[in-house]
């Protein structure tokens, strides 16, 4: 009997014993990977940044767990599912009017039961996988233990190259999926010639690589490619589309901008392989840098892309606000992969940033002294040669003059600030009309006889100069009073005529000795011209040296007022920081409306990345710092993932524009990680170290050719057991047509050009300006180069789904329709090629047969198949008949008397190969 009950009680012991082992190793439910996808999907709509339904949200964790909703009960209880009012209402019947989700379809078993395990086991909250810091993974292994050590044959050991090859292998082995063999030569370096420098390779550099029998070829290739000036541009044509690039300045007016000096930047960035971090800080914040050269100024211009409204009656600090608010989102966008904009209105909706973290972040840009005006200031002033002699003889001439004074550094930097970018100044918009007074055409600011006007808060100590761009026609006696209309007259002059209160001059007047902050008062006498304007641009307060004797000091100021006023200087628009008492304040935008300011804020990142560093200014170059720093989870992860992209068609994490919660998941999440912490720490930040890495890999060299198999188990690649097989973007479409004709110029860098294009398309009714076709070699220069109109932008390349520009691209869609082929087949530049092309097949054969194989071989770098061939022949004959019964169609299709029907059918055909799917694609 007691052997029974010992018995007993160890079955009951053992039974109580393995629940409470299998309770304790349940695996755990992971909150990013398996809950907050649940709660994104049915529930956030009505419970997160937007909404808060009965006071219930469920985006941030002290929001969602353990607190009372509306009806007093608690939504979720950590460790107690049961008790808990979400999953109460979530298991209601259908038809109650408190069922969860309402109105929505309903959680699913699975569903239910892995929020009800969450719950049960503590209700741990977690962060978004992006948004933690990037850590190096193992590299996977591969084949055999032996394999390894190369003591036995391994299909996996010999096939891999690198280490991104072991995590494909990886997941291709749970695909059951096996990797393609390499990619003929003639087919591989075409692919790598594309990616690397956007062109394709000459048949020269095939014939060399097909005849290169040395284990390194491939990688010679690789070397000689990236080396290439040719790659800057192409790298570049990517990078415009993230910086908004374009020749205009967009809305309705869209005027003319020249910032093509920012393209050629980003170029020469690319061909020295500046580091990524270098690239980044220069374009946030090269302004900020100390003393900066014209290239790094030059960089910031990334953020005066955003767009200007010329039009009149706009109001300057509405614009001046959408300027900053894109390049919020625009610096989001690109470095940090992240939908950061859904947070100028409120909190975002899946991801756990607060409604007034946005305006902190958008206090590192608020400071900057562009102010939607139509001159584009500030611009770096780029002088001619003769200038530029006079403003290094007034810089020396300043610093032999203040050097015993005690703000003498200040002095020199404040002067030849201003010499290089015209800041710090008042616009005219800052000057407030009283009497006959307005802002003429909205723009500048004029008034008439006995007009009156006010410019508040100036800083008047130790300031004595007035610097002033000011314009008119009439007789006017000016006046400048302090603190009233009628108050102490600070300076008295009469202002040149310049012909017109549109054209403006720059003055230099004394001001007397005053102390502290005050309103300035101008009023205009002018009564025996009563109607004529006087326009004022700009206004500035300087100190000047003037321990110089006198007559050396008026020398001083009238070469400094001829370098203010030096003509046919060559302007970009930068960034420039506002100081002293021009700075903003930044407050938060209640509803996100510009109009309905919150509370005042300060500089700062989210808080769920890491903070700036204390020992970082807050300001834009501490930004730029923070952004490229070790510790940023996003910056290396967001340029990883775009370069990738543009080799394999996708992503690692497809929605480049979004790595947060609502973005696609990696298919490839550690060799993310792991190239991420490659490019940082090993790789330095050099991109084409980065590059090199992934078109070394045996993933990128692979095969593209399609079996059914792969078709059925991966149609979009995602698992990459096959090559990349990708349409070509509109610019090397374009390109790729004049490289293989031989019409492509090389020339690099300077202002933009006017290819051909369709009369009519490009109507400028504000100032009259039309396309004028290039002519020379820029009719035929690289895409890159094309003048780019954002309200009319060139129409082929539309066609081929570049953007407009208006805003930041984060990736272009691709299309294949129609109207592309009709593009190929009948766009000036293509026939200017196919002719091109036909007068060299005609060198290269004697028969169509020859003449056509030729062709072929000459842009696709390949022997052409018997079956197209005999189509393309079949083309010619049909062609060439018609010519001959039609000569006048032949000479208006080449533009010449003498065109023979060969010629023409030739060209016909040439078109038709010009527009193969394989012509544009990359294989």
């Amino acid at each position: 009997m007691k052997i029974r009950l010992l018995y007993g009680t160890l079955i009951l012991a053992l039974g109580v014993g393995s629940t409470a082992f299998l309770v304790f190793f349940e695996p755990k439910v992971d909150y990013n990977a398996d809950v907050k996808p649940i709660l994104n999907k049915h529930c956030i709509a009505c419970h997160g940044g937007v909404k808060q339904a009965a006071n219930v949200s469920f985006l941030f964790e002290e929001e969602a767990i353990g607190q009372k909703g509306k009806s007093g009960k608690i939504a979720i209880v950590a460790g107690d599912a049961d008790q808990s009012e979400a999953i109460r209402r979530i298991l209601l019947p259908a038809d109650h009017d408190e069922k969860m989700p309402k109105g929505g379809p309903p959680l699913s078993a699975q569903e239910i039961e892995t929020l009800k395990k969450w719950i049960d086991q503590g209700a741990k909250w977690g962060q978004h996988w992006a948004y933690n810091r990037v850590e190096s993974p193992e590299v996977p292994k591969i084949g055999t233990f032996f394999s390894r050590f190369g003591l036995t044959d391994n299909a996996e050991t010999s096939w891999a190259k690198n280490e991104i090859d072991h995590f494909i292998l990886e997941k291709l082995r749970v695909e059951n999926l096996k990797p393609a063999p390499q990619a003929d030569r003639p087919t591989l370096l075409r692919r790598l010639s594309l990616d690397i420098t956007g062109l394709p390779p000459t048949e020269a550099q095939v014939a060399e690589f097909e005849s290169d029998k040395s284990e390194n070829a491939y990688e010679k290739q690789v070397d000689k490619l990236l080396n290439n000036k040719a790659y800057g541009e192409r790298w570049a044509g990517m990078w415009l589309d993230l910086a908004r690039y374009a020749d205009t300045k967009g809305y309705e007016r869209d005027a003319g901008r020249t910032i093509w000096r920012y393209r050629d930047y980003v170029i020469k960035a690319f061909n020295d392989d500046k580091p990524f971090s270098t690239f980044t800080t220069e374009q946030l914040a090269g302004d900020l840098l100390p003393n900066p050269t014209n290239e790094q100024l030059i960089a910031t211009a990334f953020h005066r892309n955003t767009m200007n409204n010329d039009e009149g009656g706009t109001v300057d600090e509405e614009f001046r606000t959408s300027a900053v608010i894109d390049r919020v989102n625009t610096t989001w966008e690109v470095w940090n992969g992240t939908t950061f904009s859904c947070v100028q209105c409120h909190s975002h909706p899946y991801d756990p940033i607060k409604h007034d973290e946005y305006y902190k972040f958008l206090a590192f840009f608020n400071n900057t002294r562009d102010e939607d005006v139509t001159s584009d200031t500030p611009t770096l002033r780029l002088y001619k040669p003769e200038d530029e002699k006079k403003v290094a003889q007034l810089k020396k001439w300043v610093a032999t003059h203040t050097v015993n004074q005690t703000n003498s550094t200040q002095i020199q930097a404040e002067i030849s600030k201003f010499v290089q970018v015209m800041e710090p100044k008042y616009n005219s918009h800052d000057i407030e009309t009283l009497t006959n007074a307005s802002l003429l055409d909205a723009k500048y600011f004029g008034f008439q006889h006995d007009g009156l006007a006010r410019l508040k808060k100036v800083t008047l100590t130790g300031k004595n100069r007035l610097l002033i761009g000011i314009g008119t026609n009439g007789n006017a006696t000016m006046q400048v009073r302090k603190d009233k209309p009628d108050g102490e007259i600070l300076l008295t002059f009469v202002p040149p005529k310049t012909g017109s209160a549109w054209k403006d001059t720059v003055l230099v007047l004394p001001l007397p000795p005053t102390v502290g902050i005050h309103d300035m008062y101008f009023t205009n006498s002018s009564p025996k011209t009563p109607k004529e304007w006087v326009m004022i641009k700009w206004v500035s307060f300087q100190t000047l040296p003037t321990n110089a004797p006198t007559a050396e000091f008026a020398q001083f100021e009238n070469t400094y007022r001829q370098i203010l006023n030096a003509s046919n200087t060559d302007q970009t628009p930068v960034l420039v920081d506002a100081e002293g008492n021009m700075k903003r304040k930044t407050q938060v935008f209640e509803r996100g409306n510009w109009l309905v300011k919150g509370k005042t804020v300060t500089a700062n990142v989210p808080h769920i990345f890491p903070s700036l560093p204390t020992n970082l200014p807050a300001n834009r170059l501490g930004l730029a710092t923070w952004m490229t720093s070790r510790a940023n989870p996003l910056t290396a992860r967001v340029a990883v993932n775009r370069f990738w992209e543009q080799f394999f068609g996708n992503g690692i994490v497809e929605t480049v524009e979004d790595m947060g919660s609502q973005g696609i998941a990696p298919t490839h999440r550690e060799l993310l990680d792991w190239l991420a912490v490659e490019f940082m720490e090993i790789d330095q930040w050099r991109v084409k170290k980065l590059l090199k890495r992934i078109v070394m890999s045996a993933t990128y060299q692979q095969s593209s050719a399609l079996t059914a198999k792969k078709l059925a188990k991966d149609p979009f690649n995602k698992w990459l057991a096959r090559g990349p097989r990708v349409r070509l973007s509109a610019e090397q479409v374009r390109d790729q047509a004049l490289a293989v004709a031989g019409l492509m110029s090389h020339k690099m860098f300077g202002p933009s050009v006017m290819p051909p294009q369709p009369n009519g398309i490009w109507l400028s009714p504000w100032n009259g300006e039309s396309w004028v076709s290039s002519k020379g070699e820029d009719r035929y220069r690289r895409a890159l180069y094309t003048y780019w109109k954002r309200t009319s932008p060139y129409p082929s390349m539309m066609t081929f789904d570049t953007p407009s520009r208006e805003f930041c691209q984060l990736r272009r869609l691709r299309t294949n329709t129609p109207l592309q082929a009709l593009v190929t087949l009948n766009d000036t530049v293509y026939v200017e090629c196919a002719e091109r092309l036909a007068s060299e097949m005609q060198t290269r054969g004697k028969t169509p047969e020859q003449q056509i194989s030729a062709g072929f071989k000459m842009i696709l770098m390949r022997d052409i198949e018997p079956a197209k061939l005999k189509i393309l022949v079949g083309l010619y004959q049909q062609t060439q008949k018609y010519y001959a019964q039609n000569p006048q169609e032949a000479r208006k299709l080449l533009a010449r008397r003498d065109a023979s029907s060969q010629k023409a059918a030739l060209t016909v055909t040439a078109n038709a190969m010009l527009n193969l799917d394989e012509f544009v694609t990359k294989e």
